[in-house]
């Protein structure tokens, strides 16, 4: 496989067989992830868990991915690490067989934990691999490893709806197969990775001066990182008890319910696709601009919503609002060159710990009230996207691949 070399620049061509092999394992990873919320349904009735305890396992498993995310970051920064990925992966294996044969809730816990464990792992080093494979064409690199990731998560509930439905709980241990070819794939990568000797050229290349002051990078990260709470507290809430909403107010079965989040989530695949592209040729600002602000209206009409127009608005929401993170991470990855892991570990982290928090903050405020005033409560979240303004007009063009 013939790939650019990484200090290639924009004119080089990207590395479509490894962005291709990444993003195929950004899917197995997050297909993973998304499977132990297409169960929530199932796992309420087996084990009589309340929302709150709902809200717990996102949490548990959003919290080992997002604390540890930073640090796997930073470390790879300094010493690229191509065979973790695979290693990654077997985390994610183990809470998978674990969750299928789970007698207690802890035990659940203890599953939803070995799954963040591997995505903390996979994420950081695999998004440096994304953008090292770009050839200059960053927001599409981004988005074509995001998107694998955003597909695994609506491919996930129709599993569940297919498979874990009819045959319960231990039929997800079946699952273990495709994590199997995911490390397959991630074995390929990372042999690809050492071969080129793309960890060793990281590794010694000195630190890229950002094109703004340390005040600006500084401010421009924390407004990025109240976006990333915006978006992900906000997606927790919508995603984590949409079933148990259609369930509730329309009176649709597990099934359908689940078909239901299928839309939303293959929605947010799509528009995962455009936001890096488009970033690409307009700039990273207006896609965040557009993206976290332009849903506040789609999400204020939600909760009033009938069940035609709740499906037709929550796939708007899905594909307005997923275009930012591509735009985000790039634009961030702008601000602070030559700490690629460090600024990917920290966003995902940090979006990661978002949805979990808001899973759980949000789990217990259903509890207290209901699913219905949870969605009344997140429609004002959007609009914090005001803060978009305070960006620059964006990080000039980085020419180094790293």
């Amino acid at each position: 496989m013939s790939v650019p070399a990484p200090g290639a620049g924009r004119k080089a061509r990207p590395a479509f067989g490894i962005l291709g092999a990444i993003s195929s394992a950004h899917m197995v990873n997050d297909m993973m992830q998304s499977l132990i919320l297409a169960m929530y349904p199932i796992l309420k009735g087996d084990f009589a868990l309340s929302f709150a305890q709902i809200g717990l396992i996102t949490l548990t498993y959003q919290l080992t991915a997002s604390l540890l995310q930073p640090l796997v970051g930073l470390v790879t920064d300094r010493r690229p690490k191509p065979y973790s990925l695979p290693l990654g992966m077997l985390s994610t294996l183990t809470g998978l067989l674990l969750l299928a044969f789970a007698p207690t809730y802890a035990m659940l816990l203890a599953a939803a934990a070995l799954i963040g464990i591997g995505s903390s792992i996979f994420h950081p080093e695999s998004s440096r691999i994304a953008r090292l494979a770009s050839g200059g064409q960053h927001g599409f690199a981004q988005s074509v490893f995001q998107v694998g990731g955003n597909m695994g998560t609506a491919i996930g509930p129709l599993l569940a709806a297919a498979v874990i439905v009819p045959f319960g709980q231990r039929s997800v241990a079946w699952f273990g197969v495709i994590v199997l070819l995911g490390i397959g794939m991630l074995l390929a990568v990372s042999r690809w990775y050492a071969a080129h000797n793309l960890a060793a050229s990281a590794a010694r290349k000195a630190p890229v001066a950002s094109p703004y002051s340390r005040k600006v990078v500084f401010g421009s990260i924390a407004v990025l990182l109240v976006l990333i709470f915006s978006k992900y507290f906000y997606m927790a809430g919508l995603s984590s008890f949409y079933t148990f909403y259609l369930m509730e107010n329309f009176g649709l079965t597990v099934r359908s319910a689940q078909l239901h989040l299928f839309y939303f989530l293959f929605a947010s695949a799509v528009g995962t696709v455009l936001g890096g592209p488009i970033g690409d040729r307009i700039g990273r600002k207006p896609v965040i601009w557009v993206s976290i602000l332009g849903v506040a209206p789609f999400a204020l009409m939600l909760p009033h919503a009938n069940l035609f127009w709740t499906t037709v608005l929550t796939i708007v929401i899905g594909l307005v609002l997923s275009s930012a993170f591509s735009a985000i991470l790039v634009y961030a990855q702008e601000l602070m060159p030559g700490r690629v892991g460090m600024v990917s570990g920290l966003f995902f982290g940090f979006a990661f710990g978002m949805g979990g928090l808001g899973a759980a903050v949000l789990g217990m405020f259903a509890d207290k009230t209901s699913i219905a005033d949870v969605y009344q409560a997140i429609a004002y979240l959007p609009l914090v996207g005001v803060v978009a303004a305070l960006l620059p007009r964006g990080a000039r063009r980085v020419p180094s691949s790293a």
